[in-house]
């Protein structure tokens, strides 16, 4: 059968719940006059009854909505919608022997004053003669009365769906609304799930239904109902989103205002639309369960100061009007912010804003419930690995994820763009996502977060250093588990300390590419302020930051010029010392912020119930690698305060020595992979014949060695492919370039270590 095209309802079947279609299709069906049928249109559906078009065409479909479901009631099925005929069931509809449902009526004057007796007698009236579907809304808007709708809540018998209502029929009214509160419950109704938000979301949903829906179970007990909720967390997490959510499930109308929209130009006008706001809930409240809520809340209400500014007395308008609420009142408060400490402090304490709910930035299986979230309706391969691409996303909110979907959506469309196959988003196009959607947390960070990839590989030498680095950063994120089984932590600090020059900061590097973690570089000049205390500042937001994004590596180059120690004859009130006490408390890490936290409390399982593997790993690695790493190098360790080299701050201490004679082989190595060497040029005695020079004299070796081959050769940039770097070019190059003065740094190197003894 070819498929239907909905056209709208004529205006005479409107209120009569008739389906007019083409008499071959009813017949198809099996349709007589009258037949009820299910009609399956995006968004929900709608029963009528079956009749023939005056005209008998078929391929056309008119539907009056008199019967459908909630969704269909805001928003209409666009018209010249294209159905298929296997969206209409018919529908068996018996005799109903009673109906229990909710009456929505226009104002509040007729459901506070019409008896209760005269409601269901006309409701019972005009629902005579009308097939009803479980959960669906009778539209009696053509009846011209003050009852709009009708809310079949259940029917009995209750092994069926459907059914007809007759005048024997038993009508039960749950309860009486209003349009405006029953349209505000259900714009407010979002079906799609808020990965990683289920506990959170349960917490709160506990905290609105005790006070709006069951006000008397606390009057009982002798205490009074709580009158707010504050949210807090970082910007992006979900707050906004998580109330109309928890709102529409409790089935309360919702009142939104913004800090800024209410705030006024001249005096007084702040005041008055503040009181005209809680004058709007608390008449939306007389109609159902009501929420007020106060978005960016710490813009409305900044801690107040001494002077008499505008903001103060905004402030004591909101807790005079907070304090002035009573039981009769059944709305309550929730603000949200991103700034808690902007707050004023009287707004903090029990009886106006009572709890506080936290909402930290997602941890690694919040992530992967995320990213399922948003890719759910996303045709994307099977060969996405929610799980590797949520520990890709480390220091990622909810809508920097979403961005990121949105990216890998929008790099799928442009390679597909001139081809006909079928889209699909791949893993490849999340890499590429990645590279243009960072954490949001980083994007005011002071220090440096680009990181141009390094391999191990791109190292000559150093196998043993390169092991340990790999033991401190990459062993605890790829294998949590064994490190949970012998009660080993992740260490705090790793400090590698050598010569100039032999690739300490290239290590880092390396290490940070392989780990696939976070990475902030901070040197002197991101730090140092002229102004006293901006320093120390500084420093403490640096780790704020860095643990939103955890794990996150944390390198602090040329740490003795950054901190130094306090036995080189510093005063104790010098911005080194004072730097220097910042880095030991914060490596400690003695207490979080509030803003600091990460998801939530887990939730205890039911017994019997056991996690799959790969949501263990995640817990697991979660766990252990939750803390900032901070990675440190010096050539001047004997500079740097006996307090930070303990264990429990640069737990791992590493020396980076100078390359010997196979390190020396291996860096000429990597060194000259991409030159066009002769075939007289002789890798081993080159690294003979360098003692002393560490890989940056040799990497500089190899570049004035192909600098003079073509200059011999006396050819332009674009000929220099024919140019071959002789062995005879290695010479005049090696007198030219003398390796970098060490003696200097082995020495310093020497008494620290007989200093240490490390």
């Amino acid at each position: 059968m070819k498929s239907l095209r909905l056209l709208s309802v004529d205006p005479s079947d409107r209120g009569s719940q008739r389906c007019r279609l083409g008499p071959g299709l009813m017949s198809a069906l099996g349709l007589s006059l009258g037949s009820p049928l299910l009609v399956s249109v995006p968004g929900g559906s709608c029963l009528c009854t079956a009749w023939p078009r005056p005209d008998l065409a078929e391929g056309f479909l008119q539907m009056d909505l008199k019967c459908s479901s909630p969704s269909l009631m805001i928003s209409h099925p666009p018209t010249h919608l294209s159905l298929d005929p296997n969206q209409l069931t018919p529908v068996p509809c018996s005799k109903l022997k009673g109906v229990k449902i909710t009456v929505v009526v226009q104002s509040v004057d007729f459901k506070k004053h019409t008896p209760p007796r005269i409601v269901h007698e006309l409701v019972k009236d005009m629902l005579k003669g009308v097939h009803v579907h479980e959960n669906h809304v009778i539209n009696l808007e053509d009846f011209d009365t003050e009852v709009k709708y009708v809310v079949i809540e259940s029917i009995n018998p209750e092994s069926a769906s459907t059914g007809f209502i007759t005048s024997k029929t038993g009508v039960e009214i749950a309860g009486i609304q209003t349009v405006r509160h029953y349209r505000s419950r259900l714009q407010n109704q979002i079906t799609v799930s808020l990965g990683g938000l289920d506990e959170v979301s349960a917490s709160l949903r506990e905290m609105l239904q005790l006070p709006l829906l069951y006000p008397g179970t606390l009057s009982s007990l002798g205490v009074s109902c709580p009158r707010g909720v504050l949210l807090v967390g970082p910007p992006g997490v979900g707050k906004t989103l998580l109330v109309r959510r928890v709102v529409g499930e409790v089935g309360a109308s919702l009142v939104v205002v913004r800090g800024p929209e209410v705030v006024g130009s001249r005096p007084g006008e702040s005041e008055e639309t503040l009181r005209a706001v809680f004058e709007r809930a608390r008449s939306a409240a007389e109609e159902g369960p009501c929420v007020l809520f106060l978005d960016e809340l710490d813009s409305l209400c900044p801690r107040r100061t001494g002077s008499s500014a505008p903001e103060n007395r905004l402030v004591a308008q909101l807790l005079t009007l907070m304090d002035g609420m009573d039981q009769s009142d059944r709305f309550l408060i929730v603000g949200a912010t991103n700034q808690p400490d902007s707050l004023d402090q009287a707004l903090r304490r029990p009886g106006r804003f009572d709890r506080e709910v936290i909402i930290g930035a997602p941890t690694l299986q919040q992530r992967k419930d995320i990213l399922s979230v948003l890719c759910a309706r996303m045709p994307v391969c099977p060969s996405v690995d929610m799980a590797e691409l949520a520990q890709k996303t480390t220091g990622y909110v909810g809508a920097d994820l979403s961005a990121l979907c949105r990216e890998a959506a929008m790099h799928a469309i442009r390679e597909n763009s001139k081809g006909s196959g079928e889209q699909a988003i791949c893993m490849k196009h999340f890499q590429e996502a990645l590279k243009l959607v960072g954490p949001s947390c980083l994007r005011s960070s002071l220090g440096r977060t680009e990181l141009s990839p390094v391999s191990w590989e791109q190292i000559g030498g150093l196998d043993e250093v390169k092991l340990k680095l790999r033991q401190s950063i990459e062993w605890p994120m790829m294998y949590p588990e064994a490190f949970a089984r012998l009660g080993l932590s992740r260490p705090r600090g790793v400090l590698l300390y050598g010569p100039p020059g032999c690739a300490k900061t290239t290590l880092v590097r390396a290490a940070a590419t392989s780990s696939h973690c976070a990475f902030l570089s901070v040197s002197g000049a991101d730090l140092y302020s002229p102004y006293v205390g901006d320093s120390e500042k500084a420093l403490a937001q640096l780790f704020r930051q860095a643990r939103a994004c955890a794990p996150c590596i944390l390198f602090l180059d040329e740490i003795d010029s950054l901190i130094g120690s306090r036995s080189n004859g510093q005063t104790s009130n010098s911005v080194h010392t004072r730097l220097l006490s910042v880095l030991l408390n914060e490596m400690d890490g003695v207490g979080l912020k509030t803003l600091e936290r990460r998801g939530t409390e887990k939730i205890l399982q039911a017994e019997g119930v056991e996690e799959n593997h790969t949501q263990e790993q995640l817990d697991y690695q979660e766990v252990c690698n939750k803390d900032v790493m901070v990675v440190a190098a010096t050539n001047r360790p004997n500079c740097l305060d006996s307090a930070l080299l303990r264990p429990g701050r640069l737990d791992h201490i590493i020396y980076v020595p100078p390359p010997d004679e196979q390190a020396r082989l291996a860096i000429l190595r990597v060194c000259t992979k991409s030159m066009p060497v002769g075939a007289d040029v002789c890798l081993e005695e080159l690294a003979t014949k360098t003692k002393r020079y560490s890989g940056a004299d040799l990497e500089n070796l190899c570049k004035e060695a192909a600098l003079l081959a073509l200059q011999e050769e006396n050819m332009e940039a674009s000929e220099a492919l024919s140019v071959y770097v002789r062995f005879t070019s290695y010479y005049p190059s090696s007198c030219l370039h003398q390796p970098g003065s060490q003696d200097a740094a082995l020495r310093d190197v020497k008494d620290f270590f007989a200093t240490t003894g490390i």
